[in-house]
């Protein structure tokens, strides 16, 4: 497998959009994009891959944008059918998002593995991007509540609404897994190693714990990140509850105290400017610019700073 001089780790709606700029800057195919599994989920005895769906909706320009999710668009009479004949459809599942679920389902029943039916699929939508699912391994990511009940992230975040319960994060089912073909030469091999701003626990989390995966990181330690948070908030999502459950500080600073060791830069935005000393004394090089990626010259302009970072490390 030929290794591609710049590799992302990536998972999220941020994640998608910062790979959409990204690709403004650079060739498709210059890039390799290692992707979250730990949301994958099983509904209605298909496959659901949440992050590589929605990198490859996003980077094939057929994401549906007031969401980040699903396909533009899209319809959801077969969803609104099952509700009629069952209680537990809250995952959101459009009528032509269903034929990438189904495909791959059927794929994976034959025998085929996930990093194969990922490139399939991706090659169908026109991506020129290499993405790569972090495992092939079963790795859900199980948020533990307040009352002891252990949910899926999906559980948690979609039919539960993300509430302010969590106690902590359980990633051991991905601490067990083996990685996908070709992940561990992917970023044994770049020239450039992004994180993107996807959640540090829930997103980037999983990936780093696959067994290797930050061993590997941990040697480089030149990865250039961009910070999910601004202003002491996340753009997207549920990161604050999550940070806060395993007792990090919601702030780029605290993005940087999890990411010391495995990164050389971070990319933060300007309303974050007074915290740059902070984390450059945590052996970190910032860049500062408008990261609320709004429309794709933000994207692309987010994109740059973070590859000028790498370049100087």
């Amino acid at each position: 497998m030929p290794v591609r001089p710049v590799v992302a780790l990536a998972g999220g709606v941020g994640a998608a959009r910062f790979l959409e700029g990204l690709v403004q800057a650079i060739p498709a195919s210059d890039l390799t994009v290692i992707v979250n599994t730990g949301d994958d989920r099983d509904f209605f005895g298909l496959r659901v891959c949440p992050d590589l769906d929605i990198v490859t909706y996003t980077l094939a320009g057929r994401v549906r944008r007031d969401t980040g999710w699903g396909l533009e668009g899209d319809t959801f009479q077969a969803l609104d059918a099952l509700r009629g004949l069952r209680d537990d459809a809250w995952f959101q599942l459009g009528d032509r998002d269903l034929a990438t679920h189904i495909h791959r389902s059927a794929r994976l029943a034959e025998g085929a593995g996930l990093a194969e039916v990922t490139a399939e699929i991706a090659e169908r939508f026109g991506v020129g991007v290499e993405l790569l699912p972090m495992t092939e391994d079963p790795a859900p990511t199980v948020v533990v509540r307040n009352d002891g009940r252990r949910t899926h992230f999906e559980e948690y975040l979609v039919r539960d609404g993300s509430p302010d319960d969590v106690a902590s994060v359980d990633l051991s089912q991905a601490e067990r897994a083996e990685p996908a073909p070709g992940v561990i030469e992917a970023i044994r091999g770049a020239r450039t190693l992004l994180l993107c701003p996807s959640n540090p626990v829930v997103s980037i989390g999983p990936i780093r714990a696959v067994r290797g995966v930050e061993a590997e990181l941990q040697r480089r330690g030149d990865a250039v990140a961009v910070s999910p948070i601004v202003g002491g908030r996340p753009v997207k999502g549920p990161a604050d509850r999550l940070l806060r459950a395993q007792g990090t500080e919601v702030s780029a600073r605290g993005v940087a105290g999890l990411y010391a060791g495995i990164a050389s830069g971070l990319v933060i935005d300007q309303a974050d400017a007074g915290q740059a000393g902070e984390i450059e004394s945590l052996g970190l090089r910032v860049s500062v610019l408008d990261t609320l990626m709004t429309n794709p010259a933000i994207a692309r302009s987010v994109a740059e700073a973070a590859l000028a970072l790498a370049e100087t490390s």
